[in-house]
């Protein structure tokens, strides 16, 4: 059996965790392959929101096993909320939740370290949510990170305490000093629940379900244009967001790769530095940043906005192979009695192209726009595919017909009800 997989197209936060609990119903499994508690994968159901930072959006689904796969970086304090807070909701998370030995732990000094190096920066901040993300990635590049499988060893204090006295040196050479404090206790509180948990070899669990023909969703964190490789950089996340990531993330090959299912907003956000093209700093851009509640789940910082970028779209399905495009957040746009789409760019040497260029910094590239008429209907009163409006319909068909991909779900409200499956349309 196939490993689907679902992927954000933008700079993150386009609803990713709502389409994993939409889809959810149909797979056996559903595994996180990147990123750690920089993530905020919200679902709303019953009335209820939920925000999710590294369990796997499968967990409301009792059949379903959830998999925190090796390409994950895992704070154990965050965790550990997460976990009390889904049982707080009925949800006994522990009873189909595994964690890949091969994850990488995030240290309290971890975090230390993501705070003073962004601060050593300036006024070139990588808008890091000092999550303690990078510096974890980095000591598992460097070969001397912790993993998940290392609690279980007699040597982890010990272990644990050479990596402390590394980010120690570090920090002072920035002229800090590093103070952990009670985050330490609760690190090491968190470890013995950690350790009470289904800690597995996931490579192995995954590549038997696939022989054994069970159905298996992998979910990314972030975005696309956030990829360490492709991504925006240096702009960008430590890990990689694109599908490539999902292979190496869980230990799949790439030949039992599916349906890639990219998911993408009706507008553009973004959160932290980094280029933008099409950001609006006007009242326009407020209006949206209202009517989208576009507040970072996890940082609840204001995200950038701005209108949708076809050339960034088409790079990023390029790039991860997209055979389903899935758009969240329509009804966000009702308010417009026109919508502008950016369909190519026009750059500094007066070229124009609908590729994206080595560098998107201010004044390389200037967005070209095309307007489309509103369809100013409110789409969350909307409960078939049947009663769209013309004009939001042409806004569809325009979209696919620049994407060369169909769109084949509409989200037109925050609830998991708010969902439409759509037949392809002139894709």
């Amino acid at each position: 059996m196939a490993v689907d997989i679902l992927i954000g197209l933008q700079w993150g936060d386009e609803g990713k965790g709502k389409i994993v609990d939409v889809l959810a119903p149909t797979y056996d499994i559903v595994a996180r392959f990147q990123g750690g508690p920089n993530a905020g994968h919200t679902l709303e159901f019953e009335g209820t929101k939920h925000v999710l930072h590294q369990i796997p959006s499968g967990i409301f689904h009792p059949h379903i096993k959830n998999i925190i796969g090796n390409g994950v970086v895992l704070d154990p304090i965050v965790f550990r909320l997460e976990m009390q807070k889904l049982q707080d909701r009925g949800v006994d998370a522990a009873q189909n939740l595994y964690i890949s030995k091969k994850a990488s732990l995030i240290l309290p000094s971890h975090k230390a370290l993501d705070r003073v190096s962004e601060e050593a920066l300036g006024s070139g901040k990588i808008g890091s949510t000092l999550k303690g993300i990078g510096p974890t990635y980095q000591d598992k590049i460097g070969r001397v990170g912790l993993r998940v499988g290392d609690i279980l060893a007699n040597d982890f204090q010990e272990n644990y305490d050479k990596l402390v006295a590394r980010h120690r040196k570090t920090i002072e050479f920035y002229g800090r000093e590093l103070e952990l404090g009670k985050q330490e206790d609760e690190f090491f509180e968190a470890i013995a629940y950690l350790r009470t948990l289904k800690l597995v070899d996931s490579e192995y669990m995954i590549n038997d379900a696939i022989q054994n023909g069970q159905r298996i969703l992998a979910e990314g964190a972030q975005g696309s244009l956030l990829d360490v490789d492709f991504g925006t950089y240096p702009f960008v996340t430590s890990s990689s967001t694109v599908v490539a990531g999902a292979c190496t993330g869980l230990g799949v090959a790439p030949k039992h790769i599916g349906e890639v299912y990219g998911i993408f907003k009706a507008y553009c956000t973004r959160v932290g530095s980094g280029p933008f093209p099409t950001e609006l700093l006007d009242e326009v851009g407020e209006s949206i940043r209202q009517a989208g509640r576009e507040f970072g789940s996890t940082t609840g910082r204001p995200r950038r906005c701005g209108w949708i970028d076809l050339p960034s779209l088409k790079y990023s399905i390029m790039l991860n192979g997209v055979t389903q495009l899935n758009m969240m957040k329509a009804d966000i746009l009702t308010e417009f009695d026109t919508i502008q789409v950016c369909t190519h760019y026009k750059l500094v040497s007066g070229e124009v192209t609908d590729r994206v260029p080595h560098s998107l910094e201010d004044g390389e590239v200037e967005p070209i726009y095309e307007t489309l008429p509103g369809w100013k209907v409110d789409l969350n009163k909307i409960e078939t595919t049947e009663e769209l409006p013309e004009a939001f319909i042409n806004y569809l068909q325009f979209l696919e017909k620049h994407l060369h991909v169909p769109i084949t779900i509409v989200s037109v409200g925050p609830d998991r009800k708010s969902t439409m499956k759509r037949e392809a349309v002139n894709a």
